[in-house]
């Protein structure tokens, strides 16, 4: 089972720690739980908090020492961060652990100088004091995550459900990470390059309309040839009033959206099915496969072939 220490760094925020348990302590592969999810801190006992809810943390950071993914979350420390967080941390990545952060609790990770070199996000609110403090690490402060080899760092509040279950793919597959975020009742995961935040959307074309029934309807007809004109068909809306309300709901314009979706699908048909690959490539809308081979290859480095012997069994 794979371990994972979750470090709470005074002042917490509550909604952050409870995260990492909620999606990883919830995941099961075969029947069985994926994750041990150990909460700590400097000591065992309450931990500051930044609302109202009593905290408190039952292992003290000897849980960090042979966990094989370390998470810090969010937080309101900045220069007070206690010494001995900041060398378990060090010491974790020094022999091999993963290490992430959601939130503010990238700054525990860059005092910790394990973003240094890196590049890395934190919630958009703190993005300007972040790359002001920490000018060694190349800021991204519009994505939901950003995985730089062993070292993951996600943006604010619900994104770490995003970082979690990115974890999960990253470990069991895309079935096991698509049935995780069905178990939270959970949007349909999304790329870890999609906005933090939507900014506010134009007035709609019709009062109170939304895209959600048509990227619905898109989700069970990937293996058609569906583009602009076809969405805009279905929501009765011209192609440029799509893209723009699609951009303003979702942070991605509608072709984004379509690729990355398939490609998810073609994912989950390779670790659930024997279906020869270019059957996967025109279930999944990606038509051939070579175009299966590309895709797959620029969101995981795997080709399809490999992807299937790495993830067939656990996922």
């Amino acid at each position: 089972m794979h371990r994972v220490a979750v470090i709470a760094v005074p002042p917490v925020t509550a909604f952050d720690l409870s995260i990492p348990d909620l999606v990883l302590g919830g995941a099961r592969v075969d029947g069985h739980r994926a994750y041990r999810v150990r909460v700590c801190g400097s000591a065992p006992g309450p931990v500051a908090s930044g609302g109202s809810l009593q905290v408190a943390v039952p292992h003290g950071l000897e849980a960090v020492d042979d966990a094989d993914t370390v998470l810090v979350t969010g937080t309101g420390a900045r220069d007070d961060v206690d010494t001995a967080v900041l060398a378990a941390l060090r010491r974790a990545h020094a022999n091999g652990a993963r290490i992430a952060s959601i939130c503010t609790g990238a700054f525990v990770l860059a005092e910790a100088g394990l973003l240094d070199g890196r590049t890395a996000t934190t919630f958009w609110a703190r993005s300007a004091e972040f790359a002001r403090r920490y000018p060694a690490v190349t800021l991204r402060p519009d994505v939901l995550f950003v995985e730089d080899g062993t070292v993951l760092t996600s943006a604010g509040l619900s994104a770490g459900i995003d970082l979690c279950l990115h974890l999960i793919r990253l470990d069991h597959g895309a079935a096991a990470a698509n049935a995780a975020a069905r178990l939270i009742v959970a949007a349909p995961v999304r790329p870890g390059g999609q906005a933090q935040f939507i900014r506010s959307p134009l007035p709609p074309d019709r009062a109170g309309a939304s895209l959600a029934p048509t990227r619905a309807w898109a989700l069970e007809r990937l293996h058609e040839p569906l583009g602009r004109p076809a969405l805009a068909a279905h929501a009765r809306v011209s192609v440029r009033p799509l893209t723009r309300r699609f951009e303003a709901e979702t942070g991605l314009t509608p072709l984004q959206w379509l690729l990355h979706q398939r490609v998810d699908r073609a994912r989950e048909l390779l670790e659930t099915t024997d279906l020869p690959v270019p059957r996967v490539a025109e279930l999944s809308g990606l038509a051939t496969a070579d175009s299966l081979r590309h895709h797959l290859a620029r969101r995981t480095g795997l080709t399809p072939t490999a992807y299937r012997a790495t993830f067939t069994r656990r996922g």
